[in-house]
């Protein structure tokens, strides 16, 4: 890391650092038992910053650039030691230097999930994680509140008490947010920024600061998303015996897909076991009937039964059913049902009027009418 050169006995002329790696944030400057001559010169570089600790007490800091290290350029120290303008002795003191270039893709996640109100779902559980950047913003206050005497400090050892401060905040500020689950996927830049101004306060008392901060998902629990899932196909499929028949009626225009094989499979079976019942009357009683001739064609087969429809019925706050057409029937001879009753039936956009429904006013009139007075 450091390179010493050795221009004058035992003293060290010149001062520097050249980082090779990608995650020490601290190095200190290594005297290997020398002092520090006075009038060496110190290289800071970009992205460095260099700090004098003398006997325990934090004293100078230098920004990039090339210094003689004399009484002009380190004020705190000349107090320190009480120098004079005509100090010319070398001095013992630790230099440190401060990476404050960024730090990216730094991971954070919940470990536990968080409680929330949803104004949808009421209480939910989430997880959410992503990456962040820090950076040394004050190398004094960084020194002083986090490195100490540590002689190689890396952004690991600072990563899992930000992480802690991350997730802390986040429940927070998605608690006080007020942004539903559903919407948590599209407004993820607006929960970052709320996370990222509630953590500031606290990382900047650490010397640092988080320039990015980056929401890559925030998760359901597996249970509640398969509900959803689930409720999303059947707002797809809406009418699901017009769904039915849509796929039936695809597969059997795709003889080669497995589910138009299996229907072809299934109606060869009953057009055979309907042609094999078939008899006719015989002076000795029923005679199976013998297959039609080649170049006859067979009728067709009856059309399967209508699919009744079933009905429910909302009333005092609740729903009751399903409910058949002969249910209604009766229900109205009771009284049960009126011409304002609110029904419904798959397939319906919402609740109707009973007597708004063709298939249902016929119920009411055929009732007969009230006998007249004095009768």
């Amino acid at each position: 890391m450091g390179i010493l050169d050795f221009l004058s006995g035992q003293f060290i002329d010149v001062i520097h650092w050249t980082d090779d790696t990608r995650d020490t944030m601290v190095w200190r400057f290594e005297r290997e038992g020398h002092e520090i001559k006075y009038g060496a010169k110190l290289t800071v570089r970009e992205g460095q910053s260099a700090v004098f600790v003398h006997e325990g007490q934090l004293a100078d800091v230098f920004q990039p650039g090339l210094y003689q290290l004399e009484t002009n350029n380190m004020p705190i120290m000349t107090s320190l030691q009480h120098w004079d303008h005509g100090f010319k002795s070398p001095f013992k003191s630790e230099i440190y230097f401060i990476n404050t270039t960024r730090f990216g893709d730094q991971k954070w996640g919940t470990k536990n999930p968080i409680m929330m109100r949803d104004p949808e779902f009421g209480m939910v559980r989430i997880r959410a994680f992503g990456s962040y950047a820090i950076k040394v913003s004050d190398p004094a206050q960084f020194m002083r509140e986090i490195v100490g005497t540590d002689g190689e400090f890396t952004a690991d050892e600072i990563s899992f008490q930000i992480r802690n401060v991350i997730v802390q905040e986040f429940s927070r500020a998605i608690a006080a947010s007020g942004i539903p689950v559903l919407d948590m996927a599209a407004n993820t830049q607006d929960v970052a920024a709320l996370v990222a101004k509630a953590i500031a306060p606290t990382i900047a008392a650490y010397g640092l600061d988080i320039p990015e901060f980056y929401i890559e998902n925030i998760s359901l629990p597996e249970e509640v998303e398969k509900a959803m899932d689930a409720r999303t196909s059947r707002g797809i499929t809406g009418n699901l015996d017009d769904h039915m028949k849509w796929r039936a009626a695809e597969a059997m225009g795709n003889p080669s897909s497995g589910m138009g094989q299996a229907m072809g499979a299934g109606m060869g079976a009953a057009m055979g076991m309907a042609m094999g019942q078939q008899t006719v009357s015989g002076p000795w009683g029923a005679v199976p009937q013998q297959p039609q001739a080649a170049g006859h064609a067979a009728p067709p087969p009856p059309p399967p039964p209508p699919v009744e429809t079933v009905w429910h019925i909302a009333a005092n706050g609740a729903t009751t059913g399903p409910y058949s057409r002969a249910d209604l029937g009766r229900m109205v001879t009771a009284g049960q049902l009126t011409r304002d009753t609110l029904v419904w039936s798959a397939g319906m956009s919402g609740w109707t009027k009973a007597n708004d429904i063709a298939e249902l006013a016929q119920l009411f009139t055929v009732m007969p009418p009230p006998p007249p007075p004095g009768v």
